[in-house]
């Protein structure tokens, strides 16, 4: 208490100056419409300033939770095309054959020979091996081991990736695969050179994996060229897909994968 009352002993005349400062400043401004409205829009300026920084902050905040509302609506929407039975144009009562699952890519590659992604899933997600990956845009991977927590996918850019694709105007069907030179090309093998192709046609997952629905895009047709022995080409395929830049993905589960499987082993 000695403290203080010492302090405004010795600031005493700063203290009246203030004082008598803060006083004038209100008598101008009450008694004067121009300083009025001047110190009126001084305020409600520094008031908007203000407000707006808290909104910025308050969007930052709130942008992760509604980036994974978007993601689940967009797996749910995702989910009902995959199951939408396209001969009678109905969703199907029984239980759907595609499962969707929300994930997050915390790891990447695609500068080397044998490209690897990591996601936050694994086996308490009800996870496993052969799990096709995609995003909104085209396919990514497929999963090849699993922990409790995470998964390992090899990407489409990778030397060993084999995946059934085909022309999404003709059905003709072949096996999509990577040369390992450049991150946005892959290359379809096994189109017959009877095939009429064009630059641009899109091309498609095939349908006929027990991995990946049919008619998921991948990419679109860059270049082609004969093989040398002059029968099949060799297609150039322009990804969708941007592999470099990656965050959010879906997880495809077939509920009939088992069936299948043991079909093809038998």
């Amino acid at each position: 208490m000695l403290q203080l009352f010492n302090f405004f002993l010795k600031n005493k005349s700063l203290i009246l100056f203030l004082f008598l400062l803060n006083i004038s400043i209100a008598l101008s401004i009450n008694f004067h419409d121009y300083h009025k409205t001047k110190f009126s829009r001084s305020i409600s300026n520094a008031t908007g300033s203000v407000h707006n920084v808290i909104s910025k902050i308050r969007n930052y905040f709130n942008l992760r939770l509604e980036n994974n509302i978007l993601l689940e609506e967009n797996n749910r929407l995702k989910e009902l095309e995959f199951n939408f039975e396209t001969n009678n144009t109905r969703l199907k009562s029984n239980k759907s054959k595609y499962i969707l699952q929300p994930a997050k890519i915390i790891k990447n590659s695609y500068s080397l020979p044998k490209n690897f992604l990591i996601i936050d899933k694994g086996n308490k997600d009800l996870l496993s091996e052969d799990l096709g990956i995609i995003t909104s845009n085209g396919i990514v991977g497929i999963i090849d081991r699993t922990t409790t927590k995470y998964s390992r996918v090899i990407s489409i850019l990778n030397t060993k990736s084999k995946i059934n694709a085909k022309l999404k105007k003709s059905n003709h069907f072949g096996t999509l695969e990577w040369d390992g030179k450049t991150s946005n090309i892959v290359q379809l093998h096994d189109i017959q050179d009877l095939v009429e192709l064009k630059i641009g046609d899109s091309i498609v997952t095939s349908g006929f994996s027990s991995t990946f629905p049919e008619n998921i895009p991948i990419g679109k047709i860059k270049s082609y060229s004969l093989n040398e022995t002059k029968d099949l080409y060799i297609i150039n395929v322009e990804l969708f897909n941007d592999m470099t830049n990656l965050r959010h993905v879906h997880v495809v589960r077939n509920n009939d994968y088992m069936q299948i499987e043991n079909l093809i082993n038998e």
